[in-house]
């Protein structure tokens, strides 16, 4: 994955796997976006990321992520030698351990992750070829050592900060953010309070991430404190969008995976371009 830097770019847009077409991941291409993340924990066939990989010439396509509780390491790995050898250099395999409150048998999350990428480096994958999803201090490191890099979920910039000093400067450091493009604070932070309550403030990672952050018990309560979803969510018209989102590479990050919330029954491809013109120049 020699330039994975370079190819990623500085903004990529992250959305739920089953939220996205081959239609739209070409129109994102145009727009000039490095990179589409695949949320949602795809399956282990990485169906979504070829079917998406043929339809467009130049974006790279990454899972965040494959749940290493949900899906086997020799089929993800059978399926991304597939890849690779059709689409070289386009795809990113983003893996992690997902949930407690999600998965059965949950226990030593980071052995299990050891585990896994040794699969799936005996099946051919490279460690320049996966990012892991990591929080933590314990994560980070393993991410550093064994993978591209890391792809931490739900964080303030001042994640990435803490996050490069743990990594290093050399590998990849792609958080995702959350934003609305809308100048009224009242109704963006009601949409950003939606998405990051249900389900993320009822999560154990997360919660457990943003404690060791500083966070308080207030601020996790009722929905998350307004001062907390300012932190979690960049909103106001697309020039402060794409301040707030450049926090974080001045913080240490390489690239932003940015998860654009919308109203329900919106043009998602509106607001992409409006999004591409602040943060892209386009």
């Amino acid at each position: 994955m020699t330039g994975l830097r370079e190819r990623l770019g500085r903004y990529g847009i992250w959305r739920p796997a089953r939220m996205v077409t081959p239609a739209l991941a070409a129109g994102l291409e145009e727009l000039g976006f490095g990179a589409l993340w695949l949320g949602g924990s795809p399956p282990g066939d990485l169906a979504a990321a070829a079917e998406l990989l043929a339809a467009t010439t130049r974006i790279i396509v990454a899972t965040g992520i494959v749940n290493i509780w949900a899906s086997d390491p020799r089929q993800v790995a059978g399926s991304f030698t597939r890849i690779q050898e059709r689409h070289p250099g386009r795809f990113l395999l983003g893996v992690g351990i997902g949930h407690p409150e999600a998965t059965a048998g949950y226990a030593r999350p980071y052995d299990a992750t050891q585990r896994y990428l040794d699969a799936l480096e005996a099946g051919g994958v490279p460690a320049a070829g996966t990012v892991l999803a990591a929080l933590g201090p314990r994560m980070l490191r393993l991410a550093a050592a064994r993978t591209a890099g890391a792809h931490p979920y739900l964080v303030p910039a001042g994640h990435s900060r803490l996050a490069r000093q743990i990594l290093g400067p050399a590998p990849l450091l792609a958080p995702e953010h959350k934003a609305v493009i809308d100048p009224d604070p009242a109704s963006a932070r009601a949409l950003g309070r939606e998405r990051v309550r249900t389900p993320y403030l009822g999560l154990v990672n997360y919660t457990s991430n943003l404690r060791r952050l500083g966070w308080s018990e207030a601020d996790l309560a009722d929905g998350g404190s307004d001062a907390l979803i300012d932190a979690l969510v960049a909103h106001g018209g697309p020039e402060r969008v794409a301040v707030r989102l450049g926090e974080h590479l001045a913080a240490g990050a390489d690239h932003v995976c940015v998860q654009l919330l919308t109203a329900p029954g919106a043009d998602p491809m509106g607001a992409y371009r409006v999004l591409a013109g602040a943060v892209l120049g386009r």
